[in-house]
């Protein structure tokens, strides 16, 4: 194990994280997959709401199927967060790539240079190692590529762009024309851990497995049959996982039947007796709702509501 690697963070709470100012510098990397994208479009889009975008090296190389090799991504990831003049760290993508970093990962350089961090999918592995680690709020929310620069729908944007400045209402909002469903009744209160299935799963049996204990467990995939979500869930409940968390918040699992796969989370999350929320729009998806991940939130699985518990960026004080 690298002589880095911090002990795990055992706070109840973790920290907020600086709010991206108006006008700052949203740095761009890609620790996962390479992706080929319209700078000029970036730009715009950036100008367009006021921020300034800062493009890191490794963005332009390719590796296979990686975005460069794991030296220039991780170099990337620590430049970014070291960086005092880039506010706000944004993914191009996801793929595959992040748990490849993961030993290698300064944890003290982060924990000394907290910041926005976001991304999803393959992401998912950083988040989880941010929050074992380096102990302050990560992002699940809106990536460059596939939802800024694809115009999804108008939450996608605006619940990032809040959600990091530092303008959304302590009541998570969630888009209405796409009902939730209670799966499991009851109210729970958490840190938010969890993010993409398949690679909450791919943590387990090491260093940076997800810490369940007390938390609010959210789950999203995509192009994952439902027998292999089937698989996914047996895999966390026989690791112990699930019987660890006090409610679960289930996003978007892409190109599965609705039907088929509330029955199957009936029978796997519902004799554990904790509050079950299906159906919140976060993942790969249209929308894509901005989570804050190891935050402490409170799951209202009657009201279907998921409420901030604690800041999760600080404004600076003038």
């Amino acid at each position: 194990m690298n002589s880095r690697l911090a002990a795990p963070v055992s706070l109840p709470t973790l920290s907020a994280v600086p709010a991206l100012p108006a006008g700052g510098v949203i740095g761009l990397i890609a620790p996962a997959g390479s992706c080929e994208f319209d700078l000029q479009s970036a730009t715009q889009w950036m100008d367009a709401r006021g921020y300034q975008l800062k493009v890191f090296p490794g963005v332009w190389e390719k590796d296979g199927y990686l975005a460069g090799s794991d030296t220039v991504r991780l170099r990337d990831l620590h430049d970014a967060f070291a960086d005092d003049s880039v506010d706000a760290i944004l993914c191009v993508r996801g793929g595959y790539g992040c748990s490849r970093l993961l030993e290698n990962i300064d944890f003290e350089l982060l924990r000394r240079h907290p910041k926005p961090f976001v991304g999803y999918s393959d992401i998912t592995a950083l988040h989880v190692a941010i929050t074992r680690y380096a102990g302050f709020v990560t992002f699940h929310g809106a990536m460059l590529n596939a939802d800024l620069l694809a115009h999804k729908q108008p939450p996608t944007e605006s619940s990032l762009l809040r959600m990091l400045s530092g303008q959304q209402p302590t009541l998570l909002e969630h888009p209405t024309a796409y009902p939730l469903t209670t799966l499991a009744p009851g109210v729970a209160q958490g840190r938010l851990i969890g993010g993409n299935l398949s690679m909450i799963c791919a943590t387990l049996g090491t260093a940076f497995e997800l810490e369940g204990q007390g938390s609010i467990l959210f789950i999203e995939d995509v192009n994952e049959p439902l027998y292999r979500v089937d698989r996914l869930l047996t895999h966390l409940r026989q690791a112990g996982k699930l019987g660890q968390v006090r409610g679960v918040l289930v996003g978007d699992i892409a190109g599965v039947d609705v039907q088929r796969l509330e029955l199957l989370l009936r029978q796997e999350l519902g004799p554990l007796n904790i509050p079950v929320l299906a159906g919140w729009r976060s993942g790969h998806c249209d929308p894509n709702i901005t989570l804050p991940m190891g935050a402490l939130v409170r799951l209202d699985a009657d009201n279907q509501q998921l409420v901030l518990e604690q800041e999760v960026v600080l404004k600076a004080q003038f």
